[in-house]
């Protein structure tokens, strides 16, 4: 097990910023998702944990010795890729095998079989032993590549998008294993994906990445309730958080490109917006409610089924806005309705940074 930091990382490739000021800390034992957009710099933050890459600037730390001299191999971290780095003419069981064999480890060959079964049970992969690696489905390989990282028992696991390319169904089930064997194991967990699902199902803390910087670290709770700013607000839940320009006046939130206003009442949430202060309201679908004698009209633009809930996409001048409501509402499209929301759940930014008030100062 280890505990990972990195502290104020800087990473160039020529004139590109891959990491700017980069602050992480990973504890001992924890599934820890970064989650950021293709190119938010996720595969050199995983490379640089894993001596594949030097920083241009800062430290990595691993249970407190800074390891910038260190190779791939002194790290004893295992990397599991998008890719299956397997051996085609090997056998799964001659896959699993692998990494215990090199001289340096000397390994009892008792140990290795031990060591292989157990690994197999787990990912339920034994029926797969005597089979050669090319003769499997994606599910299946990627299972014995997770696997083979594993076996070895190393201090860190590094993952990048290892689900992303399976179906689905298989996506969500593995999902779910990865979870169950990071808690067995009690192993760190430091892993990557562009999917904030994956991230909000798997892990224990989220770091969400914006072209190189750490924008906000928190669980998935603290990430989609309070976000720290637009970007995150934007970025994380499916449908995103809805977030609508306007300001406070009279303890009420007037929207101002369309002239329609929602009660606000002043509480703790409200601290900051002084009247008439430019802000971008932001509410989550599931926190808009439609009712008859509601405040404000729109019309159903759009209709989504998603089995339990229907998400709809209601018009209100020019401006868009999500609900989530239960499938079991009746809306057709172009249909006027009523709409309101909870006033506990709305969370102000300041128009010009973009920071929720709650973060701010």
């Amino acid at each position: 097990m280890a505990h990972i930091q990195l502290k104020n990382i800087s990473k160039t490739f020529g004139n590109h910023i891959a990491l700017a000021g980069l602050n992480l800390d990973i504890a001992d034992g924890e599934f820890f998702v970064l989650l950021g957009e293709t190119g938010a710099g996720k595969t050199t933050t995983l490379r640089m944990v894993a001596g594949l890459e030097k920083p241009t600037e800062g430290q990595v730390f691993i249970d407190g010795v800074d390891v910038a001299n260190w190779g791939a191999a002194e790290r004893d971290v295992a990397l599991v890729l998008q890719q299956y780095s397997l051996y085609p003419r090997y056998t799964v069981r001659e896959n699993l095998e692998f990494p215990l064999k090199p001289k340096i480890r000397r390994i009892e060959p008792d140990e290795i079989k031990t060591r292989v079964d157990r690994v197999a049970r787990t990912l339920r992969i034994e029926h797969l032993l005597d089979r050669k690696t090319d003769r499997l489905s994606g599910g299946e390989m990627q299972r014995v590549s997770i696997g083979r990282a594993i076996v070895r028992k190393p201090r860190v696991f590094l993952m990048d998008e290892p689900l992303s390319a399976l179906d689905a169904k298989l996506r969500e089930a593995l999902r779910t294993e990865l979870k169950n064997i990071q808690m067995n194991l009690g192993q760190t967990f430091l892993f990557v994906t562009h999917d904030q699902i994956e991230a909000m199902s798997m892990g224990d803390k989220v770091g969400v990445l914006n072209h190189g910087r750490i924008v906000q670290t928190g669980t998935p709770y603290e990430i989609y309730n309070n976000p720290r700013d637009t970007y995150v607000a934007s970025f994380v839940g499916s449908p995103p958080m809805n977030l609508i320009d306007g300001k406070l006046v009279d303890n009420r939130a007037v929207m101002a490109p369309l002239n329609f206003e929602l009660p606000l009442p002043v509480g703790a949430r409200t601290i900051g917006a002084t009247d008439g202060r430019p802000l971008v309201f932001g509410i989550r679908p599931e926190d808009v409610y439609l009712e008859s004698g509601a405040p404000v009209e729109a019309r159903v633009h759009d209709v989504e089924n998603h089995g339990v809930e229907k998400i709809l996409t209601l018009r209100v001048g020019d401006a868009m806005l999500r609900a989530t409501v239960p499938a079991r509402t009746d809306v057709e499209i172009e249909q006027p309705v009523r709409f309101a929301w909870n006033p506990d759940k709305v969370v102000l930014f300041d128009k010009g940074s973009g920071v929720s008030l709650r973060h701010a100062g």
